[in-house]
């Protein structure tokens, strides 16, 4: 939900697993968790995923120590010098409780190189798409493990039984968050039904169950409407939301995924939600498409015709990419979004959707399951 819901599905740091390099009868010092956005002398400027930015001393002694992404303890880190951090590295600073006041000072640092971590991310991606799936909630049995999932819509549409243990990582996104870092572990009895809901692990041969090793969960809010008004400055929009028939001003930022489909595809996918036409494969226009990992084409843009095999969430995958500035006051569109009342931030967001929402419900449906598809769990990275 870059969507990237970039899920931009963690893309996978476990920074939290290094306070087992403190003592064990130590109090923990306060803690940053954040990307490097500086470097100048012995000050360090880091961009912390909570709070915004920070400037902290780093003393000549600090240790400092590098990582690889997901590594679970210290026994392997390497020993590095201040010189050897870099912009865009990812870092754990263990603040010193004793620094002057006002000051920050770095008591350590526990770093992870940007080169490795996108190269971590991108493999995790991939496995994401290989081995995952993902779909609205339909049931949560607690106490057996089991959670029932609806995936697509139409005539693609299909329920998917996910197995949990207590092996299982279940992890939650945090209210207002779309980020897949910042999601938390929480207990299967924070899923409810009407979640969106991404599942890692081992699928049988068409992908009805899985025996999960991870699952992201989330509450989400599906909104479709007309463009009432538009913020360039701001990069929000307001939007009339045609269930509450209320305003909601919608946030747009660098991570949301939008998309416009064609006029045709929009009745063709109309058409297969709606039920009016069978299987097999429809002509859609997709530009010259790329292949992705999980094998779905991504258009440039261009025009241009393609084939595709119905899959309505591979025929989302095939509508141009298109920018804020490409939104115009007066267009209809759908989208997925942090929960809220009067304003959310946008996940996915899909224009040209005039056909679509002659079927509200099977819409609604296909567009939530686009938003976890469409990447790994990362509706953001």
């Amino acid at each position: 939900m870059k969507s990237k819901m970039k899920i931009r599905f963690p893309f996978l740091m476990a920074l939290t697993a290094m306070s087992i390099a403190l003592p064990a009868n130590a109090q923990a010092p306060a803690r940053l968790v954040g990307t490097i956005t500086a470097i100048s002398g012995s000050t360090l400027t880091v961009k912390i995923d909570a709070d915004g930015v920070h400037q902290l001393n780093v003393p000549a002694g600090a240790p400092i120590k590098r990582i690889a992404p997901g590594q679970k303890d210290l026994s392997t880190a390497e020993t590095i010098q201040f010189s050897d951090l870099a912009i865009g590295d990812r870092a754990l600073v263990k603040l010193n409780p004793d620094a002057p006041a006002g000051a920050e000072e770095a008591l350590q640092i526990i770093a992870v190189k940007q080169a490795d971590l996108a190269l971590k991310q991108q493999k995790d991606r991939e496995d994401w798409q290989l081995h995952g799936v993902g779909g609205l909630v339909k049931s949560v049995e607690a106490a057996s493990g089991v959670i029932v999932l609806t995936s697509g819509a139409g005539v693609t549409a299909k329920t998917i039984t996910v197995h949990t243990a207590k092996t299982t990582m279940l992890k939650r996104y945090a209210p207002a968050s779309v980020s897949f870092d910042a999601a938390l572990p929480a207990p299967i009895d924070a899923i409810h039904a009407g979640d969106q809901l991404r599942a890692r692990g081992a699928k049988n041969t068409d992908g009805t169950e899985i025996t999960a090793e991870e699952v992201v969960s989330g509450g989400f809010r599906n909104i479709s409407g007309t463009i009432a008004s538009l913020d360039a400055a701001s990069s929000t929009m307001v939007v009339k939301d045609l269930a509450t028939k209320k305003p909601v001003t919608i946030h747009i930022t660098a991570d949301a995924q939008m998309r416009r489909l064609p006029d045709m595809m929009a009745r063709m996918l109309a058409a297969r939600l709606k039920g009016s036409t069978s299987g097999g494969a429809v002509s859609v226009p997709s530009g010259n498409a790329t292949p992705t990992a999980s094998g779905t084409g991504r258009s440039n843009g261009n025009g241009g015709s393609g084939t595709s095999s119905g899959d309505p969430q591979q025929m989302l995958n095939r509508a141009p990419a298109i920018q804020f500035t490409d939104l115009k006051k007066g267009d209809a569109v759908m989208l997925v979004s942090t929960e809220g009342s009067a304003e959310v931030t946008a996940i996915t967001l899909l224009a040209g959707v005039e056909p679509l929402l002659e079927a509200p419900a099977a819409s609604q449906n296909l567009l939530s399951s686009w938003s976890m598809n469409s990447g790994a769990p990362d509706v953001t990275q």
